[in-house]
């Protein structure tokens, strides 16, 4: 998850303008990837999500009315400053957390909140010097035993592949310190690279030590969304322009090679609540420019296609979404915006420029409850200890809730 989102959840939405050009996003339905499981899938799975700070009254009462579906939450929660000491973002102090963690620990779901630092220098710095990693490590394990939680939750996002080592020391320290408190590390997906690369480079080098990971972690969330245009072989393959959050054919590549270092025991798998909308440009020879405008929760979506008269579909990545082509021009839309065209759904030529999108258009596509149970379903059916859910704000799809039970 790059969690720069809250800077994007908290922008100001503009009035938008629009003439609603609803382009189907067609027979997108057929490239579904959820398969009937080749055995009886799993019957329970943790279940733990992260209650962003951005959002700490609206998600701390929506997890308290949905409690008893956790077996831990996770207030998103702590950071850390530049000079290598955490700051409390979340205000774990105040109220509004009181109520939902003693509501937890009577019911024994585990509460660990999570440090979440995306500094890439930073990171560097104070982990390859031994004085401030141990001072790190020392006060993230005081702040779990003097708060009384069950554990940590580390979210060191955007390291550079030299910081790899140096993470894996803090970590063996952050281990050896917590005693009997569980550690969980949240960490990048990684593609698989004969699905990131046509052509895959001689020099590739990763930031993350799976191995290390598996050692000193209890459990090893993957940050399975976020997707994009990562996956080239994807790309091809499902109708354009195509630009998921999670796709479930890729959410599983994901697993299954991290599945090579990481056991299934100790795995969970990472599920969006959210979306994002992108302005779609074709290129003048193949393909498409995607420029991501802001992320949002499912309302902001289905209040904008309401507004024009739209009805979203089904993407290739069997999310939820639909297109439109803002204007400068206040127009009424009567009767349903006017179809221009279908999406090209060539199995041969998949992300050519379709001649009937003349310009640029917007896409909105964002994870809802069938979404979100396609992974759930994936989880159960490899195996793996659970799901993760990002976010719990009181934003997502509101029948993500009879899925998760």
């Amino acid at each position: 998850m790059i969690r720069g989102q809250e800077q994007k959840f908290l922008k100001l939405m503009p009035k938008i303008a629009v003439l609603a050009l609803f382009l189907m996003l067609a027979n997108y339905t057929s490239a579904q990837t959820t398969t009937v499981p080749a055995k009886p899938l799993k019957a329970t799975l943790e279940v733990s999500g992260w209650i962003p700070y951005w959002r700490t009254a609206t998600g701390t009462i929506e997890a308290l009315a949905h409690i008893d579906t956790f077996t831990e939450i996770n207030p998103f929660g702590y950071t850390v400053k530049s000079n290598g000491t955490l700051a409390d973002t979340a205000k774990m102090d105040q109220g509004a957390w009181d109520v939902l963690i003693a509501e937890a620990k009577k019911r024994k779901i585990r509460v660990i909140p999570t440090v979440m630092w995306s500094d890439t220098e930073a990171i560097h710095r104070i982990l390859s010097n031994q004085k401030t990693r141990i001072a790190l490590e020392d006060e993230i394990a005081a702040l779990v035993k003097a708060k009384g939680f069950d554990g940590i939750d580390i979210d060191f996002e955007g390291k550079k592949a030299a910081t790899k080592n140096y993470y894996s020391t803090f970590l063996k320290g952050l281990y050896q310190r917590m005693g009997n408190k569980w550690v969980m590390c949240t960490i990048e997906a990684r593609t698989p690279l004969d699905s990131r690369y046509d052509t895959i480079p001689k020099d590739i080098q990763y930031a993350n030590d799976f191995v290390a990971i598996n050692k000193y972690c209890d459990r090893v969330r993957i940050m399975t969304y976020d997707q994009g245009s990562i996956d080239v072989k994807l790309n091809r393959a499902r109708t354009a322009p195509y630009i998921p959050v999670a796709d479930p054919a890729w959410v599983e590549k994901v697993i299954n090679l991290t599945l090579k270092d990481i056991p299934k025991k100790k795995l969970v798998i990472g599920i969006a609540t959210y979306g994002y909308e992108y302005k779609v440009t074709p290129l003048s020879l193949y393909g498409y420019r995607y420029d991501m405008q802001w992320a949002f929760n499912p309302r902001y979506a289905t209040e904008l296609a309401a507004s024009f008269g739209i009805t979203p579909t089904r993407t290739g990545s069997n999310e939820m979404g639909f297109m439109y082509r803002p204007t400068t021009t206040a127009m009424t839309v009567s009767g349903g915006a006017s179809v221009v065209s279908n999406i090209p759904t060539s199995t041969t030529a998949q992300n050519q420029p379709s001649p009937s999108i003349d310009g640029s258009v917007n896409i909105l596509v964002w994870s809802d409850a069938q979404a979100i149970k396609d992974k759930v379903d994936l989880a159960k059916r490899l195996g793996v200890r659970g799901i993760a859910i990002f976010k719990i704000d009181g934003g997502g799809d509101p029948a993500m809730w009879d899925v998760l039970k």
